[in-house]
């Protein structure tokens, strides 16, 4: 029983505190011209996903990009409230504060 035990900790589990969403936009916070290929890996969900993800994070106005030659550069926008309703006025810039490296909130 207790082999049992230890093989379901070493086990991922299969649900997260953060959503996809979530996922790419913090991904995007560390690195505002990643590839969406690179999104994809880091997030681990399909490039498609990612590409659906962004423009729902862009058509709710979460996110803008701009083309620089044959990149895309994303903005943040960090004022937007969270969703849903239950973590009402906490705003973007709020979870990528918390999620940001010490290091890197220290420098910001």
């Amino acid at each position: 029983e207790r082999e049992g035990r230890m093989e379901n900790r070493s086990k991922r589990p299969s649900w997260t505190f953060l959503t996809n969403h979530a996922h790419v936009l913090l991904c995007i916070a560390k690195d505002n011209q990643a590839r969406i290929c690179d999104l994809a890996v880091s997030t681990n969900v399909t490039e498609r996903a990612v590409q659906r993800i962004i423009a729902e994070l862009e058509e709710e106005g979460y996110l803008r990009h701009m083309r620089v030659g044959r990149r895309n550069v994303y903005q943040i926008i960090g004022d937007q409230p969270l969703r849903p309703a239950l973590v009402n006025g906490v705003k973007v810039k709020k979870l990528l504060e918390l999620a940001a490296p010490a290091e890197r909130r220290r420098r910001g």
